[in-house]
């Protein structure tokens, strides 16, 4: 029988992307401490207080990353379903007794302990998908006993995380879900006929529900400037940091839309304060970094032993890979305004626990031995 804990030799991970994932890591807290400096006075009297509270998050996550390292990534298949039940359940109960702030109820918890079941969403849908297929992998072809449950099992989790509302965190797992069944061999026409679905159901916001809290959101981007006091103050002041960081920045440290402009600039719109800081140059490096991430996260998943590794690698990084797209997008106004946090970057417990977990997760299945005649990069 196979030991659900591995050797604890580590030269056998995947070392570039370790660092890689480290680097990324090590930057964020950078900027979160950069970014959170005036807002850190102004709520707590002292500019440390969100470093201090990050810090810790980055250590209880490393230490999960190293953890997951070690545990073979299979033993996974056995808390597959109840993961998914105890998120969905967790779902509803928010719905009820979660935390207001700003008119949305996502936490659950006690004082500054709390648990968000629409990020760890994500999470329990990969596992599930990878389960789920990795078992038959026939099923993605099959309509009916492959697609149809995944499909209506997203969109339940995306039904009752909107209700929050939470607009980002429902369309990151619907595209997780329609990219996973893709690697898992779902027919492009199926991704057509979900595309069209999706379509008609904005261009029925956009026509019929024109006085609706969605219409304002989903129109607000075009032109942020026009209500710059309003729906579109955030992203008006993003494009005022990005403008202004130009080509190479103001400096590290030396922003002026973090300084009470630009509401919670460490968490959501911090790549704007990177933009601004940095400039151009620094996103761009960023995005290498990230892009390295992803070729290595994609590397890790092809060499997989077994479809359920292969599918469970591709599903962490394909949700790093949308929550960066829909990021850059939103603090670009390329896109209405969603929180959806930068990965790595961004403050917050429940993601960077979630994605130095997943780290971990592929770095288990880059120490195992892939399959005779299994793909190469």
């Amino acid at each position: 029988m196979r030991s659900s804990v591995a050797s604890l030799n580590f030269r056998s991970v995947d070392f570039p992307f370790l660092l890689i994932t480290l680097c990324l890591t090590a930057f964020g807290l950078v900027m979160v401490f950069s970014a959170s400096y005036y807002s850190s006075i102004s709520t707590d009297g002292t500019p440390f207080s969100y470093l201090i509270r990050d810090t810790i998050w980055i250590m209880l996550g490393i230490v999960l990353m190293f953890g997951a390292i070690v545990v073979d990534y299979r033993i996974y298949k056995k808390i597959a379903l109840f993961a998914l039940i105890f998120i969905v359940a967790s779902l509803v109960a928010v719905l009820f007794i979660g935390e207001n702030r700003n008119g949305a109820y996502r936490w659950l918890g006690v004082g500054n302990l709390t648990f968000m079941p629409g990020e760890w969403a994500k999470l329990a849908i990969i596992l599930f998908i990878a389960w789920f297929m990795g078992e038959k992998p026939g099923r993605a072809k099959s309509p009916l006993l492959g697609i149809l449950p995944v499909l209506l099992i997203t969109a339940l989790c995306a039904f009752l995380i909107i209700k929050q509302p939470n607009l980002s965190t429902a369309i990151t797992i619907c595209g997780i879900s329609v990219a996973m069944l893709l690697v898992a061999g779902m027919r492009w026409i199926y991704v057509w006929i979900t595309g069209a679905l999706g379509a008609g159901g904005l261009l029925f916001i956009l026509f019929f529900m024109q006085d609706s809290f969605w219409y304002d959101r989903m129109t607000n981007f075009l032109n942020p400037f026009e209500d710059m006091y309003g729906e579109g103050y955030q992203v008006a002041q993003s494009l005022l940091a990005l403008g202004s960081g130009g080509l190479t920045g103001v400096g590290l440290g030396k922003s002026v839309q973090k300084s009470l402009y630009l509401p919670e600039p460490q968490n959501d719109f911090i790549l704007a304060i990177i933009g601004e800081e940095l400039g151009y140059i620094g996103i761009i490096v960023l995005i290498i970094f990230y892009c390295l991430f992803i070729w290595r996260g994609m590397r890790i998943a092809l060499n997989a032993p077994d479809q359920y590794g292969m599918l469970l690698a591709s599903g962490f990084v394909i949700m790093v890979a949308i929550q960066l797209i829909l990021n850059i997008a939103v603090v670009t106004a390329s896109m209405p305004a969603t929180g959806i946090n930068l990965p790595f970057i961004s403050y917050g417990g429940n993601g960077i626990l979630i994605f130095l977990f997943a780290a971990g997760v592929l770095l288990n299945i880059s120490r195992q031995k892939p399959e005779p005649g299994g793909t190469t990069l």
